[in-house]
């Protein structure tokens, strides 16, 4: 989708509740867990957008079988047993990170050879860490781009076991892929963690996706995983709503002094972006979490997030670091300085999410600062006003700097449709919570009527 969105200034603060689509990175740990257990499973709540229809077809690629109904949000999948069916495969993974990381671990459990590639942008974004760990664990896993960086040629007579390393300050996504399949080894894992380890929620995550399907991790200490051999049980599982689309509600209440209530989420849930909320509190606005009676699954309750974000903090925002864009447009519209720290790993994501973050800013005159590990945004010296932004093919982008436009004339986005990446009807559910005349969007944003 080339058609640009005009943004539509919001005339009233935002009030509302929403339920946001299911979890992608639940959905896709759940995906993986599924298809390696014993006996059959099924996923409902599960998002619909093209990470998770990639993570699908890359699994019927490798011949496990899976029939999703994206419309009833559910997927049916048929464990594997701990094996890969396919001895030969090509995936394409196209802008997908867990996608592409995680099926390069999976494919260590079959035997043959298995290629993996994605668009131009994931040929930069590196995997050798990952790869670094399989092959001490006598894997053969080559990554074909400089700096170690995909299409990734694997080459397997299945895996043992054992102990291995891995370097966490680019991705925890390489942890979790070692983790995952770890149950399915004769010897079970040991994992290592080397150096500075990013996104902790993530790992945690991880942790308790595969505590869901019957599996093990156990810490020693801080830096070593150990994990038995014993493989998953099929199950049904619900998706729990997805934490991080529900920051961009969030921050449309703290941009505009309205409320917003997002139904699904509250303290228990297994997503770190849950703590945006807490980021918001600091800035000002009120937070109210509404947890669920007696339910033992994350999936429910409700968060309220009411009043305007006043005020610039200094924040790490490690264990968050999905929703650094969107902070950064909530903090154009507060008095005063807001730091963002400890994110430099954000820069190998879909776009350079400091440098790209601070150039579009800059279009709107905001005054902000980049920094190796962050940025920093400052009260500006003269209003600010509207200009077109560039989204780099990145969803978080796109639907971050959008929110500019509810307080600002004249904000047009470009390449609205990179949204499709985790949050499809993100577009026609941002209108429909903000009151936002959509008449002249694109016919296929527009809202119904």
């Amino acid at each position: 989708m080339t058609e640009a969105i005009d943004m539509p200034v919001c005339l009233a603060p935002v009030r509302g509740a929403i339920r946001p689509p299911g979890s992608k990175s639940i959905t896709n740990r759940a995906l993986v867990c599924a298809a390696l257990a014993h006996g059959a499973s099924q996923l409902s709540g599960v998002l619909d957008s093209q990470d998770t229809r990639v993570m699908v077809a890359g699994l019927e690629r490798l011949g496990f079988q899976l029939g999703a109904d994206w419309d009833a949000g559910t997927i049916a999948v048929g464990g594997s047993r701990g094996s890969v069916p396919a001895t030969a495969a090509h995936l394409d993974c196209a802008a997908s990170g867990t996608t592409i990381r995680f099926l390069a671990a999976v494919c260590c459990l079959g035997r043959g050879e298995y290629r993996l590639d994605g668009t131009p942008r994931m040929r930069k974004r590196p995997i050798g860490d990952l790869l670094e760990a399989l092959g001490t664990l006598g894997v053969e896993a080559v990554a074909e781009s400089p700096g170690g960086c995909p299409p990734v040629v694997i080459r397997s007579r299945g895996l043992a076991g054992g102990t291995t390393t891995v370097r966490g300050e680019t991705s925890s996504q390489f942890a979790s892929a070692l983790a995952m399949i770890a149950p399915c080894t004769p010897q079970g894992m040991q994992i290592d963690f080397i150096g500075r380890i990013v996104s902790l929620p993530y790992l945690d995550m991880t942790r308790r996706v595969m505590a869901d399907f019957g599996a093990a991790c156990h810490l020693a200490g801080d830096r070593r995983w150990e994990i038995p051999c014993g493989g998953y049980a099929g199950r049904r599982y619900t998706i729990e709503p997805d934490a991080s689309a529900a920051s961009y509600f969030f921050a449309a209440a703290a941009i505009t002094g309205g409320s917003v209530r997002v139904e699904g989420l509250n303290r228990r849930s297994m997503q770190g972006d849950v703590a945006f909320c807490d980021a918001l509190e600091q800035m000002g606005c009120r937070v109210e979490w509404h947890e669920p009676a007696g339910e033992q699954c994350s999936a429910g309750g409700a968060v309220t997030v009411s009043g305007r974000a006043e005020r610039g903090i200094d924040i790490d925002m490690n264990a968050i670091s999905d929703t650094v864009p969107t902070l950064a447009v909530v903090a154009l519209f507060a008095h005063g300085t807001t730091t963002i720290r400890n994110v430099a790993h954000i820069r190998d994501k879909e776009t350079d999410r400091i440098g790209d973050l601070v150039r579009e800013l800059q279009k709107l005159g905001a005054r902000v600062s980049e920094s190796a590990d962050g940025l920093s945004i400052h009260p500006p010296e003269k209003p600010l006003h509207g200009a077109t932004l560039a989204t780099y093919d990145d969803h978080r982008m796109a639907m971050s700097l959008a929110l500019a436009g509810l307080i600002l004339p004249g904000v047009r986005i470009l390449d609205p449709g990179c949204v499709g990446k985790t949050f499809p009807k993100y577009w026609n559910c941002l209108a429909q919570l903000a009151a936002l005349d959509s008449s002249g969007w694109p016919a296929a944003y527009r809202l119904p009527g």
